[in-house]
């Protein structure tokens, strides 16, 4: 998914204008030793509230006479925790039960919702904590000092002298109690503080804590709703087949046998897809498949990987390229090294293969739309309903849900755009469901990387320069224009020279621009996922050539780098690393840093006769900063690992005459459960800002893993997924 390094990211005059500069923190420390901040949360200004109504002193939270508080959620939750770790930041501050905290989807509205981090409203990027980390905690806090202050004026005492805990204001001095339902309508008179103070790291009783996930209850019971759980008076169901070739047009469909399908009551035409609406899905499959359908495939008709990659090739031989990063004379370093490795590694196409294939569910009327969907960016959605209805977009309402899985698939409208266009052909509410072959056949996918390294090593081994040259297409192009600035990809190069110091260091990125209608996105943490790979096989080549042992010659790279050393060698000593191993087994290690977070792997492997990859154990050590709840980082960690080793052993997108060639899991193979490794996640405490979880440790299990194959067998792999023809034997 989306990621913006720290240098990079959002400030208040860079942020997008759906949220203005007041809504970015000014902080400084009490003397006290809690943080206190300045900041104008979000607000429903403007909002008719009754009297007698809830207490909203935020877009965040309400709190209702009966003592009921609300947490209005600015994130999505789609598996990674956020509907627990969020509500763990209020809940502290505003001094209640986590498990009393109710939770809301939040509408579209960047203003209200806006992702600080980014600047609009989006989850992605493992931001949901970095970017609302503080500003949920001040909107508890806020809350809480209300909520004293009117206790306080109806006792007629000092606020001062109360306190709060579990939903209850208290004056100690008199034993007097209020709960928080009971002062919420005189609470929603009082002035709104400029300032206050949250509580130290050393009184937290919930963050830093294991607590059970708020989402699993419903997730267990079967009452959670997902997008593809929508049920609504009249509801059609429909399936869609779109050109199979990239760019292609819908040329002529007989749809004579599909009407004559029992349930099928629709055949809608667009100009790249043909749609299927029936009274349940069953019929809608049928009648896709009794039509008779005539493409127009365009020019793509014969595009093959092979020639993208002959393409990229060229494109890393000849540039253009753009610098992003230019430390000392590398030329000169170049010419000096008593040794020079070079390298050229490559990364395929993915897809994101979700557990929940996309859908979304539609009623347009000639005055309002309404739209039912599971997104990462609900106000896109908002916007592109708008766009293709004609509609202000004030007459589009659009309900979020719990998503099954999301991975940067979801940051993409282009499903909501379609359903939308179906749904203005149909009378009466719609969902279109796409199968599991279209859902891979026409993701939006993970770019394709062909990168090239040199490198010199003087005489003692040491590296004197680093070269890294990132080929690639630009998902922030297309996605974020407006940080695409000087042909150069942000993300694409994140990452590119490691967490690593080098004397003379050269990166930079040549674009590649695909064909028309073969569309790149965010996948799990797209540049950190490639560069991460790359730079680590390589740098894993280069200690190889200076005859040292990986894990000491990183750390000779680090430059006083405490973190970054510290998970190498605790994940070195927890993976008992320089051990012995048996015949046709070894460990590799990973070292990165990205999304704030710093994360080093070590894969132990075993390697069959026929070339089979057994990985039976992976460590993994984290310093991701204040940590929430480590429960959800262990799960997150795991989950990454799950997700990036099925891309590191199988994961592939291939072309062949314009389509692409996995259809389902039997072609675009999953991790089964017995090639589950056994997983350790070793937590650093910390007191530095959060980083993000959802996508480091799938950035960082390949290139412990090809390390690790190269341990065992002497095989350098420098492209994925792993091939086990080229191990048999080894």
């Amino acid at each position: 998914m989306l990621n913006i390094p720290s240098p990079r990211r959002a400030t208040p005059e860079t942020a997008a204008p759906g949220l203005s500069r007041r809504t970015f923190l000014t902080a400084s420390l009490t003397a006290g030793g809690g943080l206190l901040l300045a900041v104008s949360l979000p607000t429903l200004a403007g909002e008719a509230l009754a009297a007698d109504g809830p207490f909203a002193p935020d877009a965040f939270i309400r709190i209702d006479a009966d003592g009921a508080v609300t947490l209005v959620m600015p994130q999505v939750e789609m598996g990674q925790g956020t509907y627990t770790a969020l509500p763990m930041l209020i809940a502290e501050e505003l001094a209640v039960d986590l498990a009393g905290v109710r939770l809301e989807h939040a509408p579209p509205s960047d203003k209200l919702y806006g992702n600080p981090a980014i600047g609009f409203q989006v989850t992605g990027g493992s931001t949901s904590i970095r970017g609302f980390y503080e500003p949920l905690r001040k909107a508890g806090a806020t809350a809480r000092t209300m909520l004293v202050t009117a206790a306080a004026q109806t006792w007629g005492v000092d606020p001062a002298s109360c306190d709060a805990a579990r939903g209850v204001v208290l004056h100690p001095a008199t034993g007097r109690t209020a709960t928080y339902g009971s002062l919420a309508a005189k609470a929603a008179a009082v002035a709104v503080p400029k300032e206050v103070a949250l509580k130290p790291a050393d009184k937290f009783t919930l963050i830093g804590t294991p607590a059970k996930r708020l989402d699993a209850p419903g997730k267990v019971d079967g009452t959670a709703a997902y997008g593809i759980d929508v049920k609504l008076p009249g509801l059609k169901i429909a399936t869609v087949a779109a050109c199979p070739v990239f760019g292609g047009k819908l040329k002529s469909v007989d749809d004579t046998k599909a009407r004559a399908v029992k349930g099928v009551r629709q055949i809608v035409k667009l100009d790249d897809a043909v749609a299927v609406v029936a009274d349940h899905m069953g019929a809608a499959k049928k009648g896709l498949a009794a039509l008779t359908i005539e493409w127009d495939e365009g020019p793509n008709a014969k595009l093959s990987t092979g020639e993208i990659v002959q393409q990229m090739q060229a494109l890393a031989a000849s540039g253009p390229a753009v610098d992003d990063k230019k430390v000392g004379d590398v030329a000169a370093a170049e010419r000096a090294a008593a040794r020079t490795v070079k390298a050229t590694y490559q990364m395929p196409f993915l897809a994101h293969t979700t557990m929940e294939p996309l859908n979304c569910t539609v009623h347009v009327r000639p005055d309002a739309c309404e739209v039912w969907v599971g997104s990462q960016v609900l106000s896109r959605a908002q916007a592109t309903a708008a766009e293709v209805t004609g509609l202000p977009l004030e007459k589009v309402s659009v309900h979020n849900h719990l998503l099954g899985g999301g991975f940067g698939r979801r940051l993409e409208v282009d499903s909501v755009t379609q359903a939308v266009k179906i749904a203005k052909q149909v009378d009466g509410p719609v969902k279109v469901v796409w199968t599991r072959e279209e859902d891979i056949q026409h993701d939006i996918y993970r770019p394709y990387y062909y990168d090239e390294f040199a490198a010199g090593l003087d005489a003692q081994g040491k590296v004197s320069s680093f070269r890294h040259r990132v080929v690639g297409s630009s998902i922030v192009a297309r996605w974020l224009p407006q940080a695409f600035t000087n042909g150069l990809d942000f993300d694409a190069v994140d990452g590119a020279a490691g967490p690593y110091t080098f004397p003379n260091l050269h990166v930079d990125y040549v674009r590649h621009v695909l064909p028309e209608g073969l569309v790149t996105g965010w996948w799990r943490g797209v540049g950190i996922t490639h560069n991460a790979f790359m730079v680590e096989g390589f740098v894993d080549e280069l200690a190889v050539e200076a005859k040292a042992d990986p894990v000491a010659f990183r750390s000779g790279l680090l430059a006083g780098d405490a973190r970054a050393r510290g998970v190498l060698e605790l994940a070195a000593q927890k993976a008992g690393w320089g051990t012995a191993m048996p015949a046709r087994a070894g460990r590799g290690v990973s070292l990165l840093f990205g999304f704030g977070t710093y994360m080093a792997q070590v894969a132990e492997v075993e390697i069959g006769k026929d070339g089979a990859v057994k990985v039976p154990r992976i460590v993994c050590v984290v310093d991701c900063g204040v940590v929430i709840n480590p429960d959800t980082i262990k799960a997150q960690v795991q989950g990454g690992i799950v997700y990036g080793l099925t891309a590191a052993l199988y994961g592939e997108i291939t072309l062949k005459d314009g389509r692409v060639e996995q259809s389902n899991f039997d072609s675009y193979q999953a991790l089964r459960i017995e090639e589950m490794p056994q997983i350790e996640v070793h937590i650093v405490e910390s007191r530095e800002a959060p980083g993000g979880l959802g996508e480091p440790s799938t950035a960082g299990v390949a290139p412990a893993v090809v390390n690790a194959v190269f341990a065992a067998t002497g095989q350098r792999l420098r492209q994925l997924p792993i091939d086990p023809d080229r191990l048999k034997g080894a």
